[in-house]
Formats: C-alpha cells, sequence, structure tokens
C-alpha cells in the first residue's frame, strides 16, 4: 500500500490545473522536507536535490513555487534565527513563503518613511504566497524584508505574464504604496541575500529542477512511443537513448556540484552545473519534439506543457557569466574533469 504521505502520493493528489490546490500541496511538501535550514552535508544537500528533481519531473511549475519556499526559509534561519521559529509555525500552518528580488525598471522597492513602496517583476506566486522575502532599498542600502501578505497585500498586474510556458508559477509584477511598517522586517544586513556559497547553493537548487525537467522529457516521450506501439522502431529507440542520456548527464552534473557542498569551488562547480544542465535541456528539447512530432503539440499532451515549462523556465539570467567563470576556473585547474 502506498503511504498517503509519502512523495509521490502527494504528488498523485495534487491537481495541477487547479490554482485552489497550490497551499494543500506545498504544504504536504514542507511536511516532508529532509532538511530544514541550510545543509550541514554535501548529502544533506543532495537529499534536498533530490527532493525537487523528483517535483520537477511530475510538475514544473509546482517545483519552481517549492525551491523558492524552502529558499525564503533558509534564508530567515541563516540570518534571523529569532523568527525561524514563528516563520516554521507558519509554514505549519499552511503558510507559504517565496522570495521576489526581480528589480521592476523604474519602480524600485523601497522604504520612505517606514512605509513600503514600489514593486518586484517575476514575483511568482502571486496571489498564493502568504510570506515574501523582497530586497528593499533603505538608506543603510538594499536590505531583505519579510513581508506579511495578509497584512499588506501588494497590487498584481497580471497583464503581463503571457508566456508559452511556466503559467501556473504566477509570477506577476506586484507593487505596494504605503505598506504599513507593522506588515514587514528586516532580515540580514545589507549584501546578505547574494552572499556565498550560499547564493549559489541557491542556484543549484533550481538547477535540480531543470533536471528533472528533462527527465521529464524522457518520461513523456517514452510514454509516447509505448502508447504508439512505436518503441521498437529503431529511429526512434535511439532518440530514447538520447533523452536518457540527456536526462543521466544533466542529473550527474547536479551529484557532482551536490559533492562540493563546503568546499572552495563549489560556485565554480554550481556555474557548471548550470551549463551542462542547460545543454542536456536544449538536447532534449529538440529530441523530444522530433520524436512525438506533432501528437506532442497539442495542449492536452502531457508533453506539450513539459516542453514549454521547460523552455521558460530553462531562460535564468547572466548565462554568459557562467560559461566566463567555467573557463577562468578550468584554466585556474579549479574544474578538471575527470571520473
Amino acid at each position: 500500500m502506498t503511504d498517503p504521505t509519502s512523495l509521490g502520493a502527494v504528488l498523485a493528489r495534487y491537481e495541477a490545473d487547479s490554482i485552489h490546490q497550490l497551499p494543500a500541496a506545498l504544504a504536504a511538501l514542507h511536511r516532508l522536507l529532509p532538511v530544514r535550514g541550510d545543509p550541514a552535508t554535501p548529502e544533506d544537500l543532495l537529499a534536498l536535490l533530490r527532493m525537487l528533481h523528483a517535483i520537477a519531473r511530475r510538475d514544473l511549475p509546482l517545483a519552481r513555487l517549492f525551491e523558492g519556499h524552502v529558499d525564503a526559509l533558509q534564508i530567515i534561519a541563516r540570518y534571523d534565527p529569532a523568527i525561524v521559529q514563528g516563520a516554521e509555525a507558519a509554514a505549519a500552518r499552511s503558510g507559504i513563503f517565496g522570495v521576489w528580488n526581480a528589480a521592476l525598471p523604474g519602480e524600485p522597492l523601497h522604504i520612505v518613511d517606514g512605509t513600503l513602496h514600489g514593486g518586484k517583476s517575476f514575483a511568482s506566486g502571486a496571489g498564493v504566497l502568504t510570506h515574501a522575502l523582497a530586497g528593499a532599498d533603505t538608506v543603510d542600502g538594499n536590505r531583505l524584508v519579510l513581508i506579511d501578505l495578509a497584512a499588506s497585500r501588494p497590487a498584481i498586474d497580471r497583464s503581463r505574464w503571457h508566456v508559452v510556458g511556466m503559467q501556473r508559477s504566477e509570477s506577476h509584477v506586484v507593487r505596494w504604496d504605503g505598506a504599513p511598517p507593522a506588515s514587514f522586517g528586516f532580515v540580514g544586513d545589507p549584501g546578505d541575500y547574494a552572499r556565498e556559497p550560499f547564493f549559489s547553493g541557491g542556484a543549484l537548487r533550481f538547477v535540480a529542477c531543470h533536471a528533472g525537467g528533462v527527465a521529464a522529457l524522457f518520461d513523456h516521450v517514452r510514454d509516447h512511443l509505448l502508447t504508439t506501439e512505436r518503441a521498437e522502431d529503431p529511429h526512434q529507440a535511439g532518440r530514447l537513448a538520447e533523452l536518457y542520456t540527456a536526462a543521466e548527464s544533466a542529473a550527474a552534473a547536479i551529484r557532482t556540484a551536490a559533492a562540493a557542498w563546503g568546499q572552495p569551488g563549489f560556485v565554480d562547480h554550481v556555474a557548471a552545473a548550470r551549463m551542462i544542465v542547460t545543454a542536456c535541456a536544449e538536447r532534449a528539447i529538440l529530441t523530444a519534439q522530433t520524436a512525438a512530432g506533432v501528437g506532442g503539440m497539442f495542449i492536452t499532451h502531457p508533453l506539450s506543457a513539459a516542453l514549454t515549462d521547460l523552455m521558460v523556465y530553462l531562460r535564468q539570467p547572466m548565462p554568459d557569466a557562467q560559461r566566463m567563470r567555467v573557463g577562468k576556473a578550468a584554466a585556474g585547474g579549479l574544474l578538471d574533469p575527470g571520473l
């Protein structure tokens, strides 16, 4: 009998097409977290990454929101232990956390006379989250603020999020116009958000989600070929082999980077993992489209959403900077391929 509290059971209960199922699904996933706070060991980190990979393999938008929830709670535990118990208690009561730190051009989030003004773009989970961490400009520099979204609801602009994939991540523009000081509080010091190695640890989490998205393409194409009785075709068997190779290579890159947690070269390994997983994903997208043909493009086909969600989620900022970092680390002997 399947354990109703297991990860597989939670994901099976989640109805991907219903935004109303998100709070319950995210709360159930929170209870299954293998690590609270920052991972102490590479094994702890890998356990968390495997969970994110498994969620993404079933549903990338759900994985995106859960990764943000994990990110927010780790930041709170790291920089403000005094409030972590309250945050964990809120999460246990189905509170959903996230990090909103993408700038809104011309309307930066800032604090004036103790009140919150301005906005953020790409605010995933807008309308779903109960608490958001966001960087706000202050007289002391940019600082993270934890916002109680029930006490200071932002205006949500849903007019911009018209993309081919990841629609269900609800990544909208949010704005405040004088949110009261009682509705938010500072977390950490200026510059804490981008401190290493934690910032790269966050990058590795979303790369694990990307890798789960690659595995999803393998799953859907395999199922499609079996259903259409084309799996024995030698060309299709070759394409399925290519998809397996891409998914396994992406997973291997995550394992390699996770093993470097706590070591000086961790940040470089994460940059390399981003490059490897992106290359695997782009190859897998093309192969999956070729294998399934037009049939996989129908919006009712599960491959269709898996393709478009991954295409959008892959577009993380500064890919060229990651390539330059990997090249520099390789030239300096900090990255060396080996077995």
